[in-house]
């Protein structure tokens, strides 16, 4: 079970000036999402949060509140801005993922810490198992300028270890959930009525591993009730820019091929949070069948359990950490007989089903964005102590 406070309700006020460099809403991408709802809550906090947001060209929409300044790739006055405004904070949180800097594996970013004059917490979206020379050296070198570095898992907080970076630098601190428990939720119906659900939400490209579920469920004619799988979500905006819509049209077509397009719903509806917390509290299980075998971080894992709903994932690091209590079903990677094992669990043995539900909800308190924030402003409250002058 991830670190965290249970049971808290918000974030005490501490009043602090909190700066955020990341990208952000409306782009649509996970750490933008992070970004917003960390900034939320620190604000509603009683904080004041400063959002310097990460344009790589594509932004085009005006610099509102909570907005203050961007950082624009490769433009060394831009990063020196960036980092005045960050510098005018009590503390900086960088979020970090290789490709949302510019320069080489993103090594803008040491330029940009150099020059941010507070106290900075880089918090880490992805510590790859096999890094190449470089990335590790920009890894390495995060370690060194940054007063603290967060991960959201222990396998994460394993493998910067191996990096060589200071583990007294190193802090876990969950991913939060932007889904509340099924507390307010307790009417929530099914997804069009009693079958049972399965749902895969969130951007779509290759990777993701859809297609493994479909063969899965070409697999299970047999069940009494066949379950409908949702598949929600638009093609990541990048993948579309590359390739078009080529991968989820593949997924059309393999339903189509396997007979099995009639259990299968292509859903792109934009949900706002709320519309999204009753669309994930409606299924019966979440399937991510992700590819990558290096993910130490899902965003969407996390919404799935604090929404209280079982979990068949693959052995992705983030995966088998939390659900090594019982609150879903791990299988290797690309084995679609696995999958179709691990639904059959779902929808056929009840206890399960429920005994997989009820460890949700021991873990949720400690995934929800209030308790999660509260860590972030102790964190924030330590390094600000730490350098402010002593009276003699």
């Amino acid at each position: 079970m991830p670190a965290g406070p249970h049971g808290h309700s918000a974030v005490q006020p501490t009043h602090r000036r909190i700066g955020i460099l990341s990208t952000y809403p409306p782009r649509l991408c996970g750490l933008a999402t992070f970004a917003a709802a960390l900034g939320n809550e620190l604000r509603r906090a009683g904080n004041r949060v400063d959002i310097v947001r990460i344009n790589d060209g594509d932004e085009t929409d005006p610099i509102v509140a909570p907005v203050v300044g961007e950082l624009l790739h490769g433009v060394p006055a831009s990063i020196r801005s960036a980092a005045a405004m960050l510098s005018l904070c009590d503390v900086a949180i960088i979020q970090h993922e290789y490709g949302i800097f510019g320069g080489v594996d993103g090594d803008e970013i040491i330029e940009l810490l150099d020059a941010v004059a507070t106290s900075t917490v880089v918090v880490l979206h992805t510590v790859p198992l096999r890094p190449t020379a470089h990335q590790r050296s920009v890894l390495i070198d995060i370690g060194e300028r940054a007063d603290r570095v967060v991960v959201m898992s222990d396998m994460a907080r394993q493998r910067l270890t191996a990096y060589a970076i200071d583990p007294s630098k190193v802090v876990t601190i969950p991913h939060g959930a932007s889904t509340p428990s099924l507390e307010r939720l307790k009417d929530v119906d099914l997804i069009e009525g009693e079958r049972p659900q399965l749902l895969t939400w969130g951007l779509l490209g290759p990777g993701k591993g859809i297609e493994h579920v479909i063969d899965a469920l070409a697999m299970l004619t047999d069940l009494p009730v066949r379950p409908r799988y949702t598949i929600a979500g638009v093609t990541h905006p990048k993948v579309f820019a590359r390739e078009g819509d080529r991968y989820r049209q593949s997924l059309f077509d393999r339903a189509e091929a396997l007979g099995v397009a009639q259990w299968v719903d292509f859903d792109d509806t934009y949900r706002d949070l709320g519309q999204l917390t009753r669309f994930v509290a409606s299924a019966t299980a979440i399937i991510l069948p992700y590819d990558s075998r290096d993910q130490v971080t899902s965003g969407v894992l996390v919404d799935a359990i604090a929404a209280s709903r079982p979990v068949i994932a693959t052995a992705f690091p983030h995966a088998v950490e939390l659900l090594s209590g019982g609150a879903g079903v791990v299988v290797a990677h690309g084995d679609a007989p696995a999958l179709a094992d691990a639904i059959r669990v779902v929808m056929t043995d009840a206890d399960r089903l429920a005994a997989m539900e009820a460890e949700c909800r021991l873990i949720a308190p400690s995934l929800r964005w209030s308790a999660v924030a509260q860590l972030y402003v102790r964190l924030s409250d330590q390094l600000i102590e730490s350098t402010e002058p002593v009276a003699i």
